[in-house]
């Protein structure tokens, strides 16, 4: 319980940080979606060198945090594995994508900094984002026998 506090101050702070700084919004499928665009066009990576760095050092860092993570606590041993399907693991990623695009934002984006604001689109799209999860992980128990709770 209180790795999810700590780590949710450190999220905070993070967002906090980006927006002092840089005047960003903490939206990591924005941050991620355009340092790809970035990386797959030269020209505009050179033009903007500075905002491809800060990108991949954010992104950089988020993986090295879950590496990190996963090597010093027990965070993801707790963790309900649905499965290990890498096909499926890939798909599940690639329509995160499509509604991220389709939601114009993720749950970082709308739910941490979004709400923070006061915006209103935020905390309908973040209330989108929760009920479709409650419906993913009800259709995912009910299909495949598989439940989360009391683990």
């Amino acid at each position: 319980m209180m790795m999810a506090f700590y780590g949710g101050l450190i999220i905070g702070l993070a967002a906090a940080l980006l927006m002092l700084f840089n005047g960003r919004i903490m939206g990591v499928s924005g941050i991620a979606g355009t340092f790809i665009n970035m990386l797959f066009t030269p020209n505009a990576r050179t033009a903007q060198s500075g905002e491809f760095y800060w990108r991949g050092f954010f992104l950089f860092g988020m993986i090295l945090g879950g590496i990190l993570l996963s090597k010093f606590t027990n965070t993801f041993v707790e963790a309900a594995m649905v499965t290990s399907n890498p096909a499926v693991i890939i798909a599940a990623g690639l329509l995160v994508g499509v509604g991220t695009r389709m939601g114009w934002g993720c749950t970082s984006g709308h739910g941490i900094c979004g709400i923070a604001r006061f915006s209103g689109r935020s905390v309908i799209a973040t209330m989108v984002f929760i009920a479709a999860g409650m419906v993913a992980v009800a259709i995912a128990n009910a299909l495949l026998n598989v439940s989360g709770a009391g683990q």
